[in-house]
């Protein structure tokens, strides 16, 4: 393991350009170029990034918004996680044909499954817009003021440019995105797809091997893929579903390597990172170990408790609450292990050391004095009033709004201006056609169980001064939430599609849920309202902060905080040692699987058929050393909207898969740490044997560009046998 040259105090806010840590903007990956190189990238920046020519970025794509793929084929042919898809997958699926469970593979294109709402979005290009932008600050600005500002100049750039490319035939999309905390600006152009198409998944006993238990741990052998297609019109442009619609004809798809991996060798992951917070200072840290994360965690333990007891009893209530459950379950668990592992590495204090330090460089020049010697008072002074609020803030989010019963009724509350406005009935007809879509995976019986259970919670956790007014008038939870779904239309389909036929204000606005919605916006507004003066004291000292700290590491080169902008990080395959006497090592085969299968528990089950090309050692050319390669760690950081993301190596072919972080560095939206990050993949030949072993579809492995050894060496797949790949 890489010795720690720089304290961890030091990496965490200073962010020197060490390998591992860094999500860096691909237009200015340049600057990273001869440590790339040293590290064993064999490749130019123009060809991770270019504007006029094809390059890796064009074979990436922000996958619904909500995670990361990556196009493999020429034919459109798109890879990205199983729980990226899981929604997908699960939307398709019914009880008489369970694809979610069983696994599903198109056996020709006519079969590839359309997704409804699903898009994926290409990078066009992105240029630096700081000094337009700043030129729109003045010094004497508010914080609300300059935001204003911001969403003018913004506005403009947007409308600027989409107008431009509408010229030159293009119906591009445009987003304006602030970077270290306001301090630069940057223009993202994006080409978006509508028909997006399933192509294949493996059974949810491999794509959800391991469960919860597994979530977030090292070693894995999670089998965490899904396929899908992208599709255009006739012009390769894109265009909304059609039965003629083409194969999307990429510029760029990645090469697929056989050649395996081993330790130290290059890794570069590419993909769409949600969000990280790795400038967060010390009262920020404290706040969400003492008050935001055991709040989320207890509040969703309680959600997921009740969900499961019918998902258990009903298998069509399993699969409405299926994706529902692995959403709120992945970040329950996520915010335990961040409270635990920011405690045990001292983040909270490395973070105020590093404050301490900043103040006193600030302090030993007049002019430094003068423009940072308010930041650290502004951050204090503004969490110390958010505390105070905290609580309510975090349950009102996570309980009050949780009964699917008030979301629904809250989605309705634009009927009230509709109303004024004479403009009821043409809002009713648009959401009529959404109604199928509101109620296909939702269960009456549990959405009831939900309200009695959170709202007895915030009743009994927080501070009376922040309880909706309604709550005055409850004596009993249970029989509170018996009788609104009794009386309110939103616990019905056909009594929602009553309203709609013919709305009415007087029935809307005495409609229980609705009430209850109502009185819960009362709470938000005046939570809202209290942090108004905090946040805007926080937005002021988190932007001098960030450019303070630059500022006093001149030599330092920086990336900023992610925010669902393509970037790039590069590291190597590397095993770590998690604590006194352990050691994990950089990878894990389908024996593993074998050794956690346990067939009485829903987690651990294993496919008959996986066990069979077990035992009968069944691997084809995907095989290494007796045995088929599943999962291997990398030291790349990489956070939530990474998932799907592409592991490429120097020579930019596909390894892997990107799928989730490790336990021991669970700070790490908020602090990297060197020594313990890890990024766990899913090993590239794992994919392909369940494609054409398991799945028996090798139509699909045959369309991709197979390569050993060099990048060179294409593998002739029609008339070579399959065989074993050694490393």
């Amino acid at each position: 393991m890489r010795k720690l040259i720089l304290s961890f105090l030091f990496l965490t806010l200073s962010l020197p350009t060490i390998a591992d840590e860094g999500m860096w903007l691909l237009m200015l990956i340049g600057k990273n170029y001869e440590q790339m190189k040293k590290r064993g990238f064999k490749l130019t920046p123009e060809e991770i990034y270019s504007v006029n020519k094809a390059s890796l970025k064009d074979a990436i794509v922000s996958f619904g918004g909500f995670c990361t793929g990556e196009i493999i084929s020429k034919e459109g042919l798109i890879l990205t996680n199983h729980h990226c898809g899981y929604d997908a997958i699960q939307s398709l699926s019914t009880v008489e044909n369970d694809i979610l469970t069983n696994g599903f593979w198109a056996m020709n294109r006519g079969e590839e499954k359309p997704v409804a709402g699903l898009f994926v979005r290409f990078l066009v290009r992105m240029e630096e817009v700081t000094a337009r932008v700043a030129a729109e600050f003045k010094p004497e600005m508010t914080e609300p003021e300059r935001a204003k500002a911001f969403v003018a100049i913004a506005k403009k750039i947007k409308e600027e440019t989409e107008a431009s490319e509408k010229t030159k035939g293009n119906t591009y999309e445009v987003e304006v995105k602030n970077m270290f905390g306001g301090n630069e600006y940057y223009l993202f152009v994006y080409e978006r797809y509508t028909d997006v198409r399933l192509v294949g998944t493996p059974p949810e006993a491999v794509g959800k091997f391991g469960g919860d238990t597994d979530n977030w741990m090292w070693p894995r052998h999670t089998g965490d893929f899904s396929m899908f297609r992208v599709y255009a019109g006739k012009d390769n442009k894109p265009a909304k579903y059609a039965a003629d619609n083409q194969p999307l004809k990429p510029k760029h798809h990645l090469p697929v390597s056989l050649k395996g991996i081993k330790q130290g060798d290059f890794s570069m992951v590419l993909g769409y990172p949600g969000s990280t917070d790795r400038f967060l200072t010390s009262p920020g840290v404290d706040m969400a170990v003492t008050i935001t994360n055991p709040a989320f965690v207890k509040i969703r333990t309680k959600r997921l408790a009740l969900w499961k007891e019918d998902m258990d009893a009903d298998k069509a209530v399993r699969l409405q609450y299926a994706s529902k459950y692995a959403g709120i379950a992945n970040y329950w668990k996520y915010f335990m292990g961040q409270t635990e592992i920011c405690k045990r590495l001292k983040v909270s204090e490395q973070k105020a050391k590093i404050e301490s330090d900043f103040m006193a460089w600030a302090k030993a020049d007049a002019t430094r004095q003068a423009k940072y010697g308010e930041t650290m008072n502004l951050i204090n002074d503004a969490y110390a009033a958010r505390r105070k609020t905290e609580l309510a803030r975090t349950f009102a989010q996570q309980a009050l709004y949780a009964p699917e019963i008030i979301s629904m009724a809250g989605n309705f509350s634009g009927f009230i201006e509709a109303f004024k406005e004479g403009k009821a009935k043409e809002m009713a007809d648009e959401m009529k056609g959404e109604l199928d879509e509101m109620f296909k995976d939702y269960n009456t019986p549990t959405d009831k169980k939900i309200l009695a259970a959170l709202y007895k919670m915030y009743a009994e956790d927080v501070d009376k001064s922040f309880h909706p007014d309604i709550f005055a008038k409850i004596t009993d939870f249970n029989k509170f939430a018996e009788e609104t779904f009794s009386r309110s239309m939103f616990a019905s389909k056909e009594k929602v599609a009553t309203f709609l036929r013919e709305p009415k204000q007087e029935i809307l606005e005495n409609d229980p849920a609705y009430l209850i919605f109502a009185s819960v916006q009362k709470v938000a507004m005046m939570i809202g309202k209290a942090n108004g003066e905090p946040n805007q004291k926080l937005e002021k000292g988190n932007r001098q902060f960030i450019a303070g700290v630059r500022e006093m590491n001149p030599t330092k080169t920086y990336y900023p905080n992610a925010n669902s902008t393509m970037r790039l990080t590069y590291g190597q395959v590397l095993d770590y040692v998690p604590r006194d006497g352990v050691k994990y090592l950089h990878y894990t085969t389908l024996d593993g699987i074998i050794e956690k299968e346990d067939n009485s528990n829903f987690e651990f089950i294993v496919p008959k058929k996986l066990h069979e090309l077990w035992e009968k050692k069944d691997y084809g050319r995907f095989a290494e050393n007796g045995t088929v390669p599943v999962g291997f760690i990398t030291n790349n950081d990489i956070t939530g909207g990474n998932s799907g993301s592409p592991v490429i190596d120097g020579e930019g072919r596909l390894i892997g898969l990107a799928f989730d972080g490790n336990w021991e560095a669970m700070s790490d939206k908020i602090a990297f740490e060197p020594n313990l990050q890890r990024c766990i993949n899913m090993d590239i030949r794992y994919v392909l044997f369940c494609i054409e072993k398991l799945g028996g579809a090798k139509h699909i492995v045959d369309e991709m560009t197979l390569v050993e050894n060099n990048a060179k060496d294409e593998v002739k797949k029609k008339s070579k046998k399959s065989r074993s790949v050694e490393r």
